[in-house]
């Protein structure tokens, strides 16, 4: 796959998690309908442009674990696997 983001965009693969409760039952993550909000960044643009219209580099690069608004991105597939295309905007941290 080689796909390269426009202006502020980052592609991310998402990471869904099991969920374990308490008493050590697994939760899979299809008994719920939620995006998950943690990935990792795949690909990035160069970056927003400002008025002056230098570019402003982006904050996150490739290979970063992300956490993300839930609702931000927009989901696309590729190959029969699906990912989220989103803003940097949308990038609450990076889990370091």
């Amino acid at each position: 796959m080689n796909l390269k983001p426009l202006s502020n965009r980052v592609f991310i693969e998402p990471i869904n998690e099991d969920k374990t409760t308490k008493s050590g039952l697994v939760i899979p993550e299809t008994s719920e309908k939620e995006k998950p909000i943690k990935g990792k960044i795949l690909a990035t643009g160069p970056g927003k442009r400002n008025e002056k219209g230098e570019i402003i580099p982006m904050s996150v690069k490739i290979g970063d674990m992300v956490i993300f608004k839930k609702y931000g991105p927009d989901e696309v597939e590729v190959d029969g696997k699906k990912y989220l295309v989103g803003e940097e905007e949308d990038i609450l941290a990076i889990i370091q």
